[in-house]
């Protein structure tokens, strides 16, 4: 059961390195150039020598994943689709994953367009007939426009040339493993307290991970947390033996339920409320200076 731990801003025992290292990948592992720094990429073969275990833990799809990979000399478990889907990447191949049907879909629509001004509509699909062999670590998964698919009036929040476009009929016919719902000029913050009380828990999981318009659906109880303490409870880890970085409101259920729970200085302020520590910005290497305390 996942609880939270969250009654202490103490770190761990200097002496007492976590056995799991759960870490959000955008704003949090990676900088702002979408690069991985040479001192983070230092300390996560150290701690990774000395059997700690890596899980990036992502709202990014697993299409998404090979450019950050391809920057580290591991090969973790990723969770994907804030926990919708998890990947191993040393097997290439995905492990868990939870979709929303077509009837959540379309209920969860109904409820955007009578909610939210003008909303618009895309979904993250997956392939579950072909589960070994998925090629993402090398960003070669697949046709990309049957994974990302969008509504003709999809207002793109990041630039995309991979993405296919379906009428709401066709869009929404399909089970999914990510809703996203789209207003190009409101904050997600104020999209998310329109929305709230208007999606059922039992019917999907709403959260955000950047700023600009953007919510994100899953299935219910699909979250980082839980994905996360499926692949600590695998491999014989507790949550207490684990700490986790993030700094978007997808990551505060994680940062609750790991041993530490720690924000990133460039961290939403309910972020940080939630953690057990703050630690410095992404282009400050936060995640690599908490590291450096064991490894």
């Amino acid at each position: 059961m996942i609880h939270n731990p969250n009654t202490t801003t103490d770190t761990p025992n200097r002496g007492t390195p976590p056995r799991l290292v759960a870490s959000d990948i955008d704003g949090t592992f990676i900088r702002s150039d979408e690069r991985v720094s040479p001192r983070l990429r230092d300390v996560i073969n150290k701690m990774t020598a000395q059997g700690t275990v890596l899980c990036l833990a992502t709202g990014r799809p697993p299409r998404w994943i090979a450019p950050v990979l391809q920057q580290i000399d591991v090969r973790p478990v990723c969770v994907c689709a804030n926990g919708a889907i998890t990947y191993d990447a040393r097997s290439d191949s995905i492990i868990n994953s939870h979709v929303l049907n077509p009837d959540a879909l379309n209920t969860l629509v109904d409820a955007a367009t009578t909610h939210l001004p003008n909303p618009t509509f895309a979904v993250e699909r997956v392939n579950l007939d072909d589960i070994q062999g998925c090629g993402y670590a090398t960003g070669t998964g697949g046709p990309r426009d049957k994974q990302f698919v969008v509504d003709p009036r999809y207002d793109h929040a990041w630039d995309s040339d991979e993405h296919g476009i379906e009428e709401h009929p066709q869009l929404l016919e399909k089970p999914a493993v990510k809703l996203l719902i789209r207003c190009e000029n409101m904050h997600s913050a104020d999209m998310y307290a329109l929305l709230e009380d208007h999606i059922d828990p039992a019917l999907a999981h709403a959260t955000y991970s950047i700023p600009e318009g953007l919510i994100e659906c899953a299935a219910p109880g699909v979250n980082k947390a839980a994905a996360v303490a499926e692949v600590a409870e695998a491999i014989g880890i507790d949550a207490h033996e684990t700490i986790a970085f993030g700094d978007m409101p997808n990551d505060i259920e994680m940062l609750r339920w790991a041993g530490t729970g720690v924000a990133m200085g460039n961290a939403q302020d309910n972020v940080k409320q939630a953690a057990n520590k703050v630690t410095a910005t992404n282009d400050q290497d936060g995640v690599a200076a908490v590291l450096e305390t064991w490894f």
